[in-house]
């Protein structure tokens, strides 16, 4: 195993940290201030991206359908929670994940009936198509730091919206306790849309940002919904900060493992022994990441205030 072999992965592994934060902060701040459990927020991502490849087409820019996925997507969100979310606030969870998973099959057949089922992709930027020289032996494609820098980026705004801003004062507040924060006189409902907005809103740039490196087809966002589901408990619900750490870590250890289990496996064992569970192993490798944390802290990393 080179050491420029490694540091792709590194970098691989933080950029897809970087896409679970986006995902799974939204989904965070909706479960953790409504206590909603919001299955369709992964098809959320895929409606992002598959709003990225039109809008590119059209205008002929990333950039341009960029900043146009953002107010799609948040509108979309708020047409979503007034239409079918707000009705669910007061019911169970299981009332709430048996009608967002009827949303992912509307999505998903929306999206088919649009798009079309063939899998789609939508160009790398221009200006961000070549690779860059981080060090001897070691080139890695500038998309992909852009996509890890604006992750950051998002990171660092949205830190400071929810700890430095009234409107993330009154969230974090509706977080502990939503019924006090209405009874001092706070539009708790219209926070509540905000929050959807904002999280659909995320979950669309996500999937922009993912559109130029992964194939665009129906429920391409499934699997990013099993993922961010584990970042949020692993985290703390909530939390944004623990939604942060744990995307960083969730990615780190799916790409490392996925890349080298097999190979260290075979310092231990006979090759074909290695073939066979390195994959298993690696497959399973976030679960036990999970799990672990659990175990030593029930709550997640970083559980938000009023939770741990």
């Amino acid at each position: 195993m080179s050491i420029p072999l490694f540091l792709v992965q590194l970098l691989n592994g933080l950029q897809l940290g970087v896409l679970l934060f986006l995902v799974s902060a939204g989904l965070t701040l909706i479960f953790g201030v409504m206590g909603f459990i919001n299955l369709a927020h992964g098809a959320l991502y895929m409606v992002g991206a598959y709003l990225a490849f039109t809008l590119t087409g059209v205008t002929g820019s990333f950039l341009l359908s960029l900043l146009l996925v953002f107010p799609a997507m948040f509108l979309l969100g708020l047409g979503l929670d007034t239409l079918v979310f707000r009705h669910f606030y007061d019911r169970d969870h299981l009332d709430q994940v048996l009608v967002t998973f009827g949303l992912i099959v509307i999505l998903d057949e929306a999206v088919k009936m649009i798009w079309g089922r063939a899998p789609l992709s939508v160009p790398i930027p221009a200006a961000l198509s070549g690779s860059i020289t981080l060090m001897d032996g070691l080139l890695y494609p500038a998309y992909r730091l852009a996509i890890i820098g604006a992750g950051l980026a998002v990171a660092v705004l949205l830190s400071i919206l929810v700890t430095r801003t009234r409107a993330g004062m009154l969230v974090r507040a509706g977080a502990t306790n939503a019924r006090i924060v209405a009874a001092l006189g706070v539009n708790i409902r219209g926070l509540f849309m905000l929050v959807f907005g904002v999280g659909a809103m995320l979950a669309g740039f996500s999937g922009v940002m993912a559109a130029p490196i992964f194939a665009l087809e129906p429920g391409m966002g499934d699997a990013f919904l099993i993922l961010a589901f584990v970042v949020i408990v692993t985290g703390g619900i909530g939390s944004i900060r623990g939604a942060f750490i744990a995307s960083l870590l969730v990615g780190l250890v799916d790409t490392l493992g996925r890349s080298f289990a097999t190979d260290l496996l075979k310092l231990t064992m006979s090759s074909s022994a290695a073939g066979r569970i390195g994959p298993a192993l690696a497959s399973m490798s976030i679960y036990i990441l999970m799990a672990a944390v659990l175990f030593f802290r029930p709550a997640g990393l970083f559980p938000a205030a009023g939770r741990a």
